[in-house]
């Protein structure tokens, strides 16, 4: 993969579409990838993903989030304990 074939910087987060877009990290290799992600949902996409993973046009409806609904999902309960072996 050459460096020409990395998209550029997105303006929109795909998923919530919020604009709170940063680099979290580039590949070894300079331009063959670069990790995105998004402070206000959390998701994450790599550069070389297909289009329907970062574009937000074309991003699944299906799992597209509303800005104004992040406040009133459920909070992902936390992992109990690990049982003892006895």
């Amino acid at each position: 993969m050459t460096e020409s074939s990395v998209r550029v910087a997105p303006t929109a987060c795909p998923r919530c579409r919020s604009g709170t877009i940063a680099t979290i990290a580039k590949s070894s290799v300079a331009g063959v990838w670069t990790i995105f992600g998004c402070s206000i949902c959390f998701y994450a996409w790599r550069s070389t993903e297909p289009e329907e993973n970062v574009d937000p046009e074309k991003y699944p409806i299906a799992f597209r989030l509303r800005l104004q609904d992040l406040a009133n999902l459920k909070v992902v309960p936390p992992v109990p304990p690990r049982r003892s072996s006895s």
